[in-house]
């Protein structure tokens, strides 16, 4: 079971959407995190594979979402995460999104600054921080 709790948030529970977007069809990891999300406490909705950016969105919005996780290991990270964030963007929505997956180190920091990810995790990252990172994105949206 992963530690975690939701200190000092309200009794609602955080709402993630973890999604899959593109043609990446590598869908273990998600599952991993969407489980110990759950441990945590939080209400996990998973969107399967094959995930547009606005089929994304739109579920994000219509769910009222705390954060939005990609997972992404076909190398196509950059294109999806910018579209994602386009489509939030556009939607003038501030929902926060992590990216898990496959990413080269050097392309951590455009990820984060010129793009708008909150959180970049690549495969080894343990649990516990996502669990965490994800509490403290979802405190800090509730907080305005």
């Amino acid at each position: 079971m992963v530690k975690g709790g939701r200190k000092g948030l309200s009794e609602k529970k955080i709402k993630v959407l973890i999604a899959k977007p593109g043609l990446d069809g590598h869908d273990r990891g998600a599952k991993v995190v969407a489980t110990a999300l759950k441990e945590a406490g939080m209400e996990v909705i998973y969107t399967g594979r094959f995930k547009r950016p606005e089929e994304i969105v739109d579920l994000a919005l219509k769910e009222k979402v705390d954060v939005i996780g990609l997972s992404i290991l076909s190398g196509t990270h950059m294109h999806w995460c910018r579209e994602v964030m386009k489509r939030l963007k556009e939607a003038e929505a501030n929902i926060p999104v992590v990216l898990g997956g496959i990413v080269l180190d050097e392309e951590i920091p455009i990820l984060k600054n010129e793009v708008g990810i909150a959180e970049v995790f690549p495969p080894g990252s343990k649990l516990e921080d996502i669990v965490k990172c994800i509490e403290r994105l979802a405190r800090e949206r509730k907080a305005g």
